[in-house]
């Protein structure tokens, strides 16, 4: 029988339509195609190219090697069609009702590899730590310009995910505001933590730990899991077992774990679904910008918030029920999703 699921985050409802129950199977799509080959004079990404992306930002490089040449492993250019630019102020102003403000930003390419065919799922573990690594400078970074109140770091894979070039890459688009989905879950959480005393997120870790029947992963930092109310098949979050608001505070041998922990939900989505279109989404805490007339703003980020990373492959699309109820449809029961990853062969 159908049911109706509200995730405690974010105070959401889903439908999980178990009527509609399907296999893996059922979700058969192509596998991510490559029209660039394998690479090479056409890609930008690729290496030996450099001078077809914006100059480096910064970049994981071999000793001796300079800025905007080969020899590099991880590379971080700005984004040669940006959805924010760096310069100016932010200038926030109103029209009557609306609000506007200047589309003052960054936007950044995390180049994943210098290698064009090879995914996270197929990369040793150092490579996939070293992609960490440069989210963590860059969300660093970046918080220091008081301009900016949040990093959204994601990965497109696949054109259905939105990606425009096939060689591995990630990005990262900072904005001078906190993202509603994202102020969401922060009041939420605050919320929760002012009645409890606990952190909404560190309970859900223990609550699905204690239940084990949707963990796909765990090793002793990390814990990866289908979302009680998943609003898509195959969702799957990854957060710290222990309380971590900020994912730039990792240390580098928690990041190597969260590294074997990505490897191996995505090797376990690409065996199990033929290597699906996917994004994914890294939440973090916001930077705590004082404002005026707001001095605390954020300020118990440190006990309240829980940073995580939400996957969600692209199998079904949204209709005209998601689009005007803001209800999803899910087809699938987490449950029975990670059974199916858990018994994947990786």
């Amino acid at each position: 029988m159908p049911e109706l699921r509200k995730d405690p985050v974010s105070e959401r409802w889903v439908v999980i339509s178990t009527e509609r129950g399907r296999r893996p199977s059922d979700f058969a799509m192509p596998a991510v195609s490559d029209e660039t080959g394998t690479g090479g004079a056409k890609c930008p990404f690729c290496e030996g190219n450099e001078t077809k992306t914006p100059p480096e930002i910064t970049a994981w490089r071999k000793a001796g090697t300079v800025q905007n040449t080969p020899g590099w492993d991880v590379r971080i250019v700005n984004n040669l069609f940006p959805a924010l630019i760096k310069e100016g102020d932010v200038n926030r102003t109103g029209m009557g009702v609306f609000d506007m403000m200047s589309g003052v930003g960054a936007h950044e390419v995390i180049i994943e590899t210098p290698n064009h065919g090879l995914t996270i799922p197929d990369m040793d573990d150092a490579q996939v730590e070293k992609i960490l690594w440069a989210y963590k400078e860059r969300i660093q970074h970046l918080s220091e310009d008081n301009r900016f109140r949040y990093s959204l770091v994601f990965k497109n894979y696949g054109k259905v995910a939105g990606a425009s070039l096939t060689h591995p890459h990630s990005q990262l688009i900072a904005t001078p505001i906190t993202p509603r989905y994202v102020k969401m879950e922060l009041s939420n959480a605050r919320r929760y933590f002012l009645e409890k005393e606990r952190c909404i997120f560190c309970d859900i870790v223990r609550q699905e730990l204690g239940s084990g029947e949707r963990i796909v992963f765990e090793n002793e930092n990390f814990v990866a899991f289908t979302p009680f109310a998943s609003r898509f098949p195959y969702e799957i979050w990854i957060l710290p077992r222990r309380h971590e608001f900020a994912f730039q505070m990792m240390s580098d041998g928690e990041r190597l774990l969260l590294a074997r922990c990505l490897k191996d939900i995505l090797k376990r989505l690409k065996v199990t679904l033929n290597d699906p279109p996917f994004n994914y989404v890294l939440h973090n805490a916001p930077n705590p910008v004082p404002r005026p007339g707001k001095p605390d703003y954020w300020g118990t980020l440190q006990y309240d918030f829980h940073w995580h990373i939400e996957i969600i492959p692209r199998l079904t699309k949204m209709a005209g029920f998601e689009w005007g109820s803001g209800l999803y449809i899910n087809p699938n029961s987490p449950e029975e999703a990670a059974k199916y990853l858990r018994d994947a062969k990786i």
